[in-house]
């Protein structure tokens, strides 16, 4: 039942119109996604995937999967780490999930799990980057 309300807002913003504050942007970029796991001596587990759309205060990662090993990349109070691939660079930003949505495109390109990520954290530098390369997207 989640996932059916999930779509059912994503609809309505179509609709009625889209709040949020940062503008967001189309783009395709590759990006790693790591969970963070708070347990000693454990490295964190990755998943690969590319973006959807990315702001300054959030991005949409297309992943195959919602799960990274026995994990689950949508629970609450997790930080995710996303090594995004810029053109001539790497930004490191870290996030809380929001929101998931399974893609409808089974056993095709692109299926998968469209995960929501509010930028939580990033260093100056890799704001900056990011920032950059909006700006570029902007013109």
């Amino acid at each position: 039942m989640p996932e059916r309300l999930r779509l059912i807002a994503g609809r309505l913003r179509e609709f009625v119109g889209n709040r949020r504050r940062a503008p967001r942007f189309e783009a395709l970029l590759p990006v790693v996604v790591s969970l963070l796991d708070a347990r000693a001596n454990s490295h964190p587990a990755t998943a690969a995937g590319h973006t959807r759309d990315l702001s300054e205060s959030g991005l949409g990662v297309v992943l195959p999967g919602i799960r990274i090993g026995d994990r689950y990349l949508a629970g609450e109070g997790l930080t995710l780490r996303v090594t995004l691939k810029l053109p001539g660079a790497h930004a490191r930003l870290y996030g809380t999930p929001v929101r998931y949505e399974r893609l409808e495109a089974e056993g095709q390109p692109g299926a998968g799990f469209l995960v929501g990520i509010r930028i939580t954290e990033a260093d100056d530098e890799d704001r900056r980057l990011l920032r950059d390369y909006l700006q570029k997207l902007k013109k």
